[in-house]
Formats: structure tokens, sequence, C-alpha cells
């Protein structure tokens, strides 16, 4: 009995110094520079590359195969919104935007299995050095530091604009749509996915569900989230939009991931093992907001948006 009681106060100490060393190492957002060392961070310490490959979002899994592996259903994710998009209609040579590109995994893809001359922008040095380290002279793609409110490209420089979980780190939703759109030429394909909540107003919170969104903003540096209907609305009123814009909700195609991002740890131990003792830690010291989105999408809380329209 004294054992057991022993282990279960052990247990108890665990999670609360867990829940300690997590709340002390939040990454709240305060200003674009606090998302660029974020990323600048996770991108130098190798741990996301090592378990999850080249991409950092979410994968894509069928709804009749959910049991693929996290890194194929991440590259099958590009894939799948390529052509729900249309951004496939385009011709090789096209010129594409990968706002908020991470290490290059998507701009790759992008670039060779469709041709395509590909430019990635992100807030992260560290990123656009790694993206440079993991890109083939051969493909035609090219990485800048860049904030994504502050587009440093003319108007209607691409025919199409790709964005794929980044507007969740924009303070100002308007200007992010503003900018995206002013840069795609008129009647190109703009291909967008992104983290939304639930419409808030609409449906309040319970007071479990204000601490759950201010967790899951406090902790990836993440300012707000609003709703894909409010996202949509924001790109069609846009002056730069052709017009109708189509969205939908991607969350049973993709919440397997939030599983699958953890168990990636077991599947690959080594991937942990080899980078030292902290980098244990620092994948441990993720799973409780892993968890926690995990929930929030499953329960709708969360909502997984994709976005499409033309200029």
């Amino acid at each position: 009995m004294f054992e057991l009681l022993f282990t279960f106060f052990l247990l108890v100490l665990f999670l609360i110094t867990l829940f300690i060393i997590w709340r002390i190492n939040a990454r709240k957002y305060i200003s674009s520079h606090t998302v660029a060392s974020a990323y600048d961070s996770w991108t130098q310490d190798k741990l996301l590359e090592r378990l999850w490959g080249e991409h950092i979002h979410l994968g894509f899994y069928p709804s009749e195969k959910k049991n693929i592996d996290f890194r194929k259903a991440k590259v099958q994710f590009v894939h799948e919104l390529v052509i729900w998009s249309g951004l496939d209609k385009l011709p090789k040579g096209s010129r594409i935007l990968d706002v908020g590109c991470g290490i290059g995994g998507s701009s790759r893809i992008l670039a060779k299995y469709y041709g395509f001359n590909v430019t990635g922008i992100t807030i992260s040095p560290a990123q656009v050095k790694r993206a440079r380290e993991l890109t083939p002279d051969e493909l035609n793609c090219n990485f800048q530091v860049m904030d994504a409110l502050d587009l440093k490209f003319q108007d209607g420089s691409f025919d199409g604009v790709w964005s794929v979980e980044a507007g969740a780190h924009m303070n100002d939703k308007k200007k992010f749509a503003d900018e995206i759109l002013r840069t795609l030429r008129p009647g190109g394909y703009l291909a967008l996915a992104d983290w939304n909540s639930r419409d808030l107003r609409a449906y309040p919170p319970s007071f479990f569900e204000k601490f759950v969104l201010k967790q899951l903003l406090e902790q990836w540096v993440h300012p707000n989230f609003i709703s894909i209907n409010e996202f949509s609305n924001i790109l069609s009123t846009n002056k730069n939009s052709a017009g109708t814009v189509f969205s939908d909700n991607w969350n049973s195609y993709t919440n397997p991931s939030w599983y699958d991002s953890i168990t990636e740890g077991i599947r690959r131990p080594f991937a942990i093992l080899s980078l030292g003792p902290l980098a244990i830690v620092k994948s441990i010291r993720e799973i409780p907001t892993i968890l926690l989105m995990n929930w929030a999408f499953r329960k709708g809380l969360m909502e997984f948006g994709v976005y499409k329209c033309r200029g």
C-alpha cells in the first residue's frame, strides 16, 4: 500500500513539474519577433525536423485509409491541397509564392512535381538557412526572410499563392489577406490552409474552452484565432479577390496528425536520443499542447480551414 501511494505521489509530482515547466516556457505572442525567435529555436535544435521530416504542417489521411505513415500523410496533404485549390491547372514555370514556407518542404514538392518556380518566405532566418541547405540546386526554389504582413513584391507578381498554417501567427488577418491577394495576378490561384477557431461569437466558449484556447495561443506564439467564415469573408471582400471564395473544414482528414506527432517519438526514438538529454525534455514539454490541440480539433472548438479563390 505504501509503495502504491509513493508511486502515485511521484506521478503527481512529475505532472506538476511538467505543468510548471510548460507554463514557465510558454511562447506568448508579443510581436512578429517572438514568432521568428520561436521558429529559429525549433529549427536550430533540429527536433521537429528529426521527428517530422521536412514538413511541420499536419498530414492528410484519406477517409478510407487512416493508418498511413505520418511523413507520407504530410506529403499527401500538399498534393491534396494543390488539386483541391486548382493550383495544378497552372502550367509549368508558373511563379508561386509560398508564404510561411518553413524549411521548404512544400516549396520543393511544388517545384519538383508541378514544375513551378517557387519563392518561399518566412520570418525565421534559421528556416531560410535550413531550407536552402535542403534544396537541390536543380529545383527552381529560392527562399527569403520576409514578413508576410509586409511583402516586398510588386502587385500581381505571382501566378499562385500558397500558404499552410501561417495565418494563425498573423496578428492582423485582414492585412495578411491584403498582402497575399495583392501579390496574386488577376486570374491567379490562391491555396491556403490554416488553424481556425469555431465562430466564438455565435457559440461562446465555456470556461474550460477559454482555458484551452488561452493555452493554444500562448504555447505556440499565436496572437488570435478566427473562424473559417470570418476569414472567408475577409478574402471575399478584398478588392483583389475575383469574388467567390470556397472554404472547407478538413478536420476529419487532418486530426490523426496530432496523435501521430506524439507517436513519432516512439517510432523513431533515436531521432530524439541522438540530439541529447535536452531534446528528451523538449519533446516531452510539447506533449500537453499537442494533446490540447487534439482535443480542441476533435471537439470542434478548433477547425482546420482550407480556402481557395482566384485573383
